[in-house]
């Protein structure tokens, strides 16, 4: 038995070293390409700030692209932890922040701030973005609470308050100004586009320690996922303890709204991966699900940019042409479960 851990443990590490591997490697080509292609030595001339460094190379690393690379790598770890949580509370393998209307609400108030308010700042969708998803939330819960809350009606609940938020969505799309409602579909969409190193220290303050705090609690994520009896048995405050996961995937999934839009799917695809890789534990699961989806959305980024570059897509409309299959392979594979 000690050594069937023990290989379990080695097969852990060496998996977590091949994601952090592999994201690095995609950090630096999303580094390097763009516009303008970096040859590796001026990329590691400007990264390391050599004397040697082309000026333009320095420019185009720590202002543009580094910004950029790092934000997306935290987005997509944020989305990833907060799709894991959000699947163990609600015991439900095709779940994500967006399916108990987290990204509705947050839509929603966008779409409100921008049509409801003249002359209103593009720099306040970030805040508008994140007080819609955690009142969503809040509304959710309210409406579920009847002593005490539980999995299934804290799904039913999202699923159709998300879809009453989309409706307003759409209302306000048909009858708002149509520059405000263009600036707001582009936010929506997802982008990185103007990234910048006070999104980066903002959204690594706020993630990083929920991140964290939840891969120190992942074995209360492991007794929500047998269910409320066993996990009270097992000497689980149920109530508190979804009430307290509920809250932290709002904290991800806020935070990475506000940073970058709404970027759907990825929540739901790396939680997945990581699980085919590792199994259902979540003290493994959740730092590779957090390191597989910083590498989706940074490969997103780059491909976003390149594709039919000097234009760029929204990356999260290039998440979406990768998840939405993905999706549908995992309700097709679950259609007999």
């Amino acid at each position: 038995m000690a050594g069937a851990l023990q290989g379990e443990g080695g097969l852990t590490m060496r998996i977590v070293l091949a994601s952090i591997a592999i994201m690095l490697a995609c950090v630096l080509a999303g580094l390097a390409y763009g516009d303008f292609a970096l040859s590796v030595a001026d990329l590691l001339r400007a990264l390391f700030r050599s004397p040697d460094a082309p000026p333009q190379a320095l420019m185009i690393v720590w202002s543009i692209r580094l910004p950029r690379v790092l934000l997306a790598v935290l987005v997509g770890m944020a989305l990833a932890v907060a799709g894991a949580i959000a699947q163990a509370v609600l015991r439900n393998p095709l779940a994500d922040p967006g399916i108990i209307g987290i990204n509705s609400g947050a839509a929603l108030a966008a779409m409100v701030v921008l049509v409801g308010l003249d002359d209103v700042s593009p720099a306040i969708l970030p805040v508008a973005g994140f007080a819609g998803a955690s009142a969503m939330v809040a509304a959710i819960f309210l409406l579920s609470w009847k002593n005490g809350t539980s999995s299934l009606r804290l799904l039913l609940i999202g699923i159709g308050l998300g879809a009453l938020a989309s409706a307003a969505t759409t209302f306000l799309t048909a009858v708002g100004d149509i520059g405000d409602v263009q600036r707001a579909m582009v936010w929506m969409a997802g982008s990185l586009f103007d990234s910048n190193w006070t999104k980066v220290a903002v959204l690594a303050a706020w993630s990083v320690p929920v991140m964290v705090a939840a891969w120190l609690v992942s074995h209360h994520l492991d007794a929500t996922l047998l269910g409320d009896g066993i996990a009270a048995n097992l000497g689980q405050r149920v109530q508190l303890t979804r009430t307290l996961l509920i809250l932290g995937c709002t904290l991800l999934s806020g935070a990475a709204v506000a940073a970058a839009g709404l970027v759907s799917f990825v929540g739901l695809l790396a939680p997945h991966i990581a699980r085919r890789l590792l199994g259902p534990l979540h003290r493994a699961l959740l730092p590779v699900a957090a390191l597989t989806g910083g590498t989706l959305v940074v490969i997103a980024d780059v491909a976003s940019r390149m594709v039919i570059a000097p234009a760029q897509l929204p990356v999260g409309l290039t998440i979406a042409l990768v998840g939405a299959p993905f999706f549908g392979w995992l309700m097709w594979n679950r259609r007999n479960a």
